[in-house]
């Protein structure tokens, strides 16, 4: 009889495993159904948009590209150099962040208000200086804001090219104020809450933004070092490229990420759209 690693299913539940494994941790069962089955009120119902990008699987290449787009802002990178780890555990980093970004978005409003304290408790301890001298701390208002706007940015425009569903224009304006509603329980006292103030946002930030030692380390690791078995680094590698591609061509100038032009507005796209499908197929959660 055919083992059942060898059958569809079986492999699809193989690799689903090992790919939430990954992203939630070893505690992601639990925390999991913890965060989907607790009764109570929510801070976003089932008919939200927040909830339609934040469970898709263009997570995956948006959360790639937000932390490339965060690294050019020398104070908040100096802050993850400094004190986040995603050095030494980069994949705790991401199993905390992914895991904050569930409750959030589709846990219980106690759990989400919980899940927001703790973040704030971690924040009011992060203070230091860059090597050029200049003092950053976390809990800054303005660089909280920074990291929500490159994540919202990153988080819609990777669902808008390789969602399941993608939006109206209306439904992503409704999906950035949905972000704003974390944003300022974080601690951002007026985050933008359409696509357009989104952008406006984005663009009055560029005169801070500089390439550092520590942003052009940050993209070596993320994209040509990453903490990876060898037999998954082909897959990573296209989702990072659909990344890097992504990125405004002022965020590729200042981390001096090369251009292909023919093989990016073809090839990449495609395998996009090919790594999103099999993520979204192999993690359906169970019916």
């Amino acid at each position: 009889m055919e083992r059942d690693v060898l059958t569809v299913s079986g492999v699809r539940d193989r690799l689903g495993k090992a790919l939430f494994r990954r992203v939630a941790g070893p505690d992601g069962p639990a925390n999991r159904a913890r965060i989907h089955n607790t009764p109570g009120p929510r801070w976003f119902g089932p008919e939200r948009p927040i909830r339609v990008v934040h469970g898709d699987a263009s997570m995956f290449i948006g959360g790639l590209r937000a932390l490339l787009l965060q690294s050019l802002h020398p104070l908040a990178m100096a802050a993850v150099a400094a004190h986040s780890g995603y050095r030494g555990d980069p994949w705790g980093r991401l199993q905390r962040t992914s895991t904050f970004l569930a409750v959030t978005t589709f846990g219980t409003a106690d759990d989400a208000r919980s899940a927001v304290e703790r973040v704030r408790a971690i924040h009011d301890r992060v203070t230091g200086t860059t090597p050029q001298g200049e003092h950053y701390r976390a809990s800054d208002p303005h660089l909280l804001e920074w990291v929500h706007i490159t994540e919202t940015d990153s988080f819609l425009r990777a669902h808008e090219r390789f969602g399941a569903q993608p939006l109206s224009s209306a439904g992503y304006d409704a999906y950035v104020a949905d972000t704003a509603k974390v944003a300022t329980a974080l601690g951002v006292p007026d985050p933008p809450r359409t696509r357009a103030e989104l952008d406006s946002r984005l663009a009055a930030y560029r005169p801070e933004l500089r390439a550092t030692p520590e942003s052009r380390a940050a993209a070596r690791f993320l994209l040509v070092h990453p903490p990876l078995p060898l037999p998954a680094r082909p897959a990573y590698a296209l989702l990072a490229a659909n990344a890097v591609t992504s990125l405004p061509d002022w965020a590729r100038t200042l981390l001096g990420l090369p251009r292909l032009p023919v093989v990016e507005s073809v090839a990449i796209p495609l395998t996009g759209h090919a790594l999103t499908r099999a993520i979204r197929w192999s993690m359906r959660p169970p019916t």
